[in-house]
């Protein structure tokens, strides 16, 4: 390992750490820790992610139109076709406790749901836009680290069925490998100092919104 992807690795450890201790403090995430979530706490939350959601394999792939790595792009291009239908799942889970279909497919961005794939979108318009790795450490990070947990957790304290947290299981059971291709892109993406502070910084600035996101919940 080069020690351009070592710095890597400790920047975005240091980025991860602050991402899941700030997380505490986010009120949804807070009663689900305490055992105190809601059913209606529950549905906002799926109502919300869908919205920006939906765009996950959009940014992506805008992303990978503008790598010139052949095998890098590749690997976008995989992970946008992993990840393109996941607000799929949003909605079943939305359906399965209590919502309705049409509700949640109208729905708006939050105010932080508009930032954070407002970045995305600037970020993936990008020449080389190899920063953006930050980012997706981040949000498959969440999904490897925590939506298991969550999941198990949402469905102790509201007596569900595993139909209506499958968009958590699933990212829980999958996002190890989707790790995994993040770091195969990393050895080819970090060459130098330069690529390895971008990397971290967009992490950093998709943690705190991916924060935003869930403090500003149906806010819009």
């Amino acid at each position: 390992m080069s020690v351009h992807v070592e710095a890597t690795h400790r920047g975005l450890a240091r980025a991860w750490i602050d991402f899941e201790s700030g997380l505490t403090q986010v009120p949804i995430i807070a009663r689900l820790m305490s055992g105190r979530l809601r059913i209606e706490d529950y549905r906002s939350l799926l109502f919300n992610l869908r919205q920006q959601v939906v765009d996950g394999g959009r940014w992506i792939s805008r992303a990978a139109s503008n790598l010139s790595h052949e095998e890098l792009r590749s690997l976008f291009i995989r992970h946008a076709a992993a990840e393109h239908r996941d607000y799929r799942l949003l909605e079943d889970n939305y359906v399965a406790v209590g919502g309705d279909r049409a509700h949640i497919r109208s729905g708006t961005k939050n105010i932080g749901s508009e930032a954070l794939s407002a970045f995305m979108f600037h970020a993936a318009s990008q020449n080389e836009p190899v920063g953006l790795l930050g980012a997706m450490f981040v949000i498959e990070g969440l999904g490897n680290r925590l939506a298991g947990p969550w999941a198990a957790l949402i469905r102790t304290q509201l007596t569900l069925d595993e139909d209506a947290v499958s968009f958590l299981s699933y990212h829980g059971e999958n996002d190890v490998d989707h790790l995994t291709m993040f770091d195969d892109a990393l050895a080819l993406a970090v060459t130098d100092a330069a690529t390895a502070d971008s990397i971290v910084r967009h992490a950093k600035v998709t943690a705190r919104l991916y924060r935003l996101q869930l403090e500003e919940l149906d806010n819009v």
